[in-house]
């Protein structure tokens, strides 16, 4: 009879099983669940000369945490220079940039809170001084929009106004100088370009440091919404195991034509021993605090009306080409009309559609979108730290540019569910923080505009970090649950996270992280 490599004993186990919604052990064998019963029984019948045996008395397990929506390889370079996720207003920035470290004498910093400002145009002038003529390139924390000053401009030879085939926009003054402002990824790449790089062994060890950490809080996979980096995924998996389990979704972007949509097709083919392809990310709009969201109504700027698509019709073209090659899609939606419109490309592929598909972020929609989740078979995958951004009494940019009526339809995570919605949960980090713990606390008593009337049970945030997150990944027949021949992704807090209040879970002891049969994390 075979016999495990790895014994759980003595513990609690929420096995997300209906068939066995609890045990107190479980063996594992090559990567795999082999048995799942009591104790004393697994003891018997699976301890050999190699097993390691690990008695977690007041312990739980669960079947291990997925963030949902994430960006480890991109995120490294997002992430790079001076952490500005502190910063609150404008004198507080002015003096993280005055003794800011120079990165081969640039000025680079990332986290920076719309609210900052305090409602003053997002322009260079307002940091030059401190500066000093160094070039500086800070990412706002909505990953969607940059801060450049004049020197970072001229060395990127930004003179002036430019036409991109994506919903971007290099912000001019009326007599068309750049103010530095930078919205969406075309208009930040022509600058990003020209900021310093890590080198490769840098990124090398960073991933795997950044990794161990998100699995030192429980972390055993990761829904990667971008395809950057797949051959560094490769080259550190040619040195070592990648600590996570990562699925990665590619984007697709305005102007692509059949042959790029194949070559998608292709990339699916794509993976390593912990890592692969399974998807692409599509954005419909950009965000509510750089005027990008796609509202059904202005915004009170008068922003929000168009589509980072610019030709709505396109996207929902590429979506049918890669749903009949059986390709998986994620789309970026915050605003109601794209929410709207992803929605209506879903129900234009008929029933074929039904759990194929996903919708990130959904930050503001109406009542009667709420149901077609569950009818289509769209998963939400929403990141319950965002509305940390918020304010309760819409004070904050986001609330402020939607107006109270549509503010009051904040992150309706609560009210998904009860639509019947697959509901996956995750950080977006490097936007919000990565902490599996937070995310599950912030599921449960939501911040800022969202407000604990969308809060969740605490079975309701656990599954959407496990159960829910596979469906929304079609991976549901070897993941999200314990059960024997699944995958041995496991967690194992010190307290209960069905049961421990909000605060606690926030702050539990992470015992073990298990991912495909190895421990990545002893507590």
């Amino acid at each position: 009879m075979p016999t495990a490599d790895l014994l759980l004993t003595g513990t609690r186990i929420r096995t997300l099983n209906p068939h066995q919604p609890e045990a107190t052990a479980l063996a594992v064998t090559a990567g795999r669940i082999t048995a799942v019963g009591d104790t004393d029984t697994l003891v018997r019948d699976w301890t050999g000369p190699r097993t390691e045996r690990l008695d977690l008395a007041g312990a739980t397990v669960t079947p291990g945490f997925v963030d949902s929506h994430s960006h480890p390889v991109w995120g490294l370079e997002m992430a790079a220079g001076a952490d500005l996720t502190g910063v609150q207003d404008l004198d507080a920035l002015r003096a993280a940039l005055r003794t800011a470290d120079r990165i081969d004498g640039w000025v680079v910093g990332w986290g920076l809170d719309h609210n900052a400002f305090g409602g003053r145009p997002v322009h260079r002038d307002l940091v030059e001084d401190v500066l000093d003529g160094a070039p500086a390139f800070l990412r706002l924390y909505d990953g969607h929009s940059a801060l450049a000053s004049g020197a970072a401009l001229a060395k990127a030879k930004v003179t002036g106004p430019r036409t991109f085939a994506q919903r971007s926009e290099i912000v001019c003054d009326a007599d068309g100088r750049p103010t530095g402002h930078l919205i969406e990824h075309a208009a930040m790449d022509v600058v990003d370009q020209v900021v310093p790089r890590l080198s490769s062994a840098a990124r090398r060890a960073g991933l795997v440091d950044l990794l161990s950490a998100m699995a030192a809080t429980g972390l055993t996979g990761a829904h990667v919404m971008d395809g950057s980096g797949l051959q560094l995924l490769a080259d550190v998996e040619r040195d070592t195991d990648l600590p996570l389990r990562l699925t990665v979704s590619p984007w697709c972007m305005p102007g692509v034509d059949a042959a790029g949509l194949d070559e998608l097709v292709a990339l699916q083919r794509e993976h390593g021993r912990n890592w692969r392809v399974g998807g692409v990310k599509f954005f419909m709009d950009g965000t509510v605090e750089g005027g990008t969201a796609w509202l059904e109504h202005a915004d009170c700027h008068g922003q929000g009306t168009d589509a980072f698509w610019p030709d709505p019709a396109a996207y929902s073209a590429a979506v049918r080409h890669l749903h009949a090659a059986g390709v998986r899609t994620a789309t970026h939606a915050i605003g109601d009309a794209a929410v709207r419109h992803a929605l209506d490309t879903v129900e234009s592929l008929g029933p074929s559609g039904r759990g194929a598909h996903r919708i990130e972020h959904i930050e503001t929609v109406p009542d009667d979108t709420l149901p077609r989740f569950a009818a289509l078979g769209v998963a939400a995958s929403m990141q319950p730290p965002h509305t940390a951004y918020t304010k309760g009494d819409h004070s904050d940019e986001w609330s402020r540019r939607l107006g109270h009526e549509r503010a009051a339809r904040a992150w309706r995570t609560r009210d998904l569910r009860d639509a019947g919605a697959v509901l996956a949960l995750g950080s977006d980090w490097p936007i919000a923080p990565y902490d599996a713990r937070r995310v599950l606390a912030m599921a449960r008593v939501p911040a800022g505009a969202a407000g604990p009337g969308q809060g969740l049970t605490g079975l309701e945030a656990l599954e959407g970090v496990t159960s829910h997150a596979a469906l929304a990944a079609g991976q549901s027949a070897e993941a999200g649950r314990i059960a024997v021949g699944l995958r041995a992704d496991l967690t194992v807090l010190g307290l209960d996270p069905v049961t421990a209040s909000p605060d606690e879970l926030a702050e539990a002891p992470v015992r073990l992280t298990v991912t495909d049969g190895r421990v990545t994390h002893r507590g």
